[in-house]
């Protein structure tokens, strides 16, 4: 009787040490974007994104003998649900690590449940600087911040003599981070913002913004907001005879903003954090386009960005090992340094989890499409 007591206890232990998360067949991850409301789009890219990589992974054999398997919670791009998926995730589903949440108020809220539960935060849909100072371990971005897209468009107007820039941004700490970066780039060229107009997240009330932007003398304005909220507000501006030039920083959520638009799109400028869906010269773009044909997808930025994001946190598990733990992938992860995805590179270290810097510009054109 000892000895078949001792012989299963023997057979228990790899089990009891197998990390939360992770079993000898599958390694558990939890997403909380919005599938429902003003915002569901840009969730909705984000999963199907990373699926298609997720997928590709585990019909080949998962990573090191693991299948990935992501589960994803609505939280319609509002912080207290995103805390609640967020807890479930964590605490009664016991997921490894939380991969491609979408917004920065959602990301603000969850901060100091992952933080605390010691679990990795892996290609947030969003360039906010509250997930990049003060330096989390935990945390690792793939995209660009805003700071860098609203440098390379304030960068981008001035060297146009556009001077008179204005910013309509989203009423929360989205909307504040992109505030914030215009008004950094401008300082850097002795200038101020022209005028501030706010949206409440996941309502298109804009008639207040446009009020107070619809002035003869603003030239450009940066727009920080969703794509519904963002389409009203130049619908609403250009029935006005209001036509300065709009900008939008990526996560904008640039096909539904294109398609909210229609005829009225042309010309709105967005800046992106990931290489051009319809270049298929780049090879993850090449890749990524391959996948999608066969789920018969649309190409689009958000879907290449969870796509990306999925490539990334595939090559930190694979780097780990089969002795997986959130200790082993986090030194994983800083061991990319850099990698490259496919033409498009994030580097990592014990110090800086920023992944890229990358900012590309592109204008909507005619028929809802993209040029660069």
């Amino acid at each position: 009787m000892m000895r078949t007591l001792a012989t299963l206890a023997a057979l228990a232990l790899p089990a009891a040490a197998q990390a939360q998360g992770v079993t000898d067949t599958q390694i558990l991850l939890g997403q909380s974007v919005a599938l429902t409301g003003p915002a569901e789009e840009l969730g909705k890219d984000m999963r199907l994104g990373a699926r298609l990589y997720f997928d590709a992974v585990n019909a080949r054999g998962g990573v090191n003998g693991r299948k990935i398997v992501l589960k994803t919670l609505d939280d319609g791009y509002e912080p207290p649900r995103a805390v609640e998926n967020t807890k479930k995730l964590l605490n009664e589903d016991r997921v490894f690590a939380l991969f491609g949440y979408v917004g920065t108020p959602t990301s603000q809220a969850v901060l100091p449940l992952f933080t605390e539960a010691k679990a990795p935060y892996v290609g947030a849909f969003t360039g906010a600087e509250l997930l990049r100072n003060p330096f989390n371990r935990y945390i690792f971005n793939v995209r660009a911040s805003y700071f860098d897209e609203t440098e390379a468009i304030v960068q981008h107007l001035t060297a146009m003599s556009v001077n008179r820039i204005a910013v309509f941004y989203q009423n929360d700490a989205y909307g504040m981070a992109g505030l914030t970066g215009v008004e950094r780039a401008l300082k850097k060229r002795n200038l101020e913002v022209a005028g501030k107009g706010t949206v409440e997240r996941n309502t298109v009330d804009v008639a207040k913004a446009v009020a107070a932007l619809g002035k003869p003398d603003i030239q450009a304005i940066v727009m920080v907001g969703a794509y519904k909220a963002c389409a009203a507000f130049i619908k609403d501006m250009r029935a006005k005879g209001h036509n300065p030039t709009f900008w939008n920083v990526s996560f904008v959520g640039s096909k539904a903003l294109a398609k909210e638009l229609d005829r009225e799109g042309r010309g709105v400028q967005i800046s992106q954090v990931v290489p051009f869906p319809w270049d298929a010269t780049i090879p993850v773009v090449k890749e990524y386009r391959a996948l999608l044909a066969q789920a018969k997808g649309e190409p689009g930025f958000g879907t290449l960005e969870g796509f990306i994001a999925a490539k990334v946190m595939v090559e930190g598990l694979r780097r780990a090992g089969k002795a997986l733990t959130r200790e082993s992938f986090i030194k994983a992860m800083e061991s990319l340094s850099p990698y490259d995805v496919g033409g498009f590179k994030v580097s990592y270290g014990p110090d800086n989890h920023n992944g890229s810097t990358f900012v590309d510009l592109t204008i909507i054109s005619k028929d809802q499409k993209f040029v660069r």
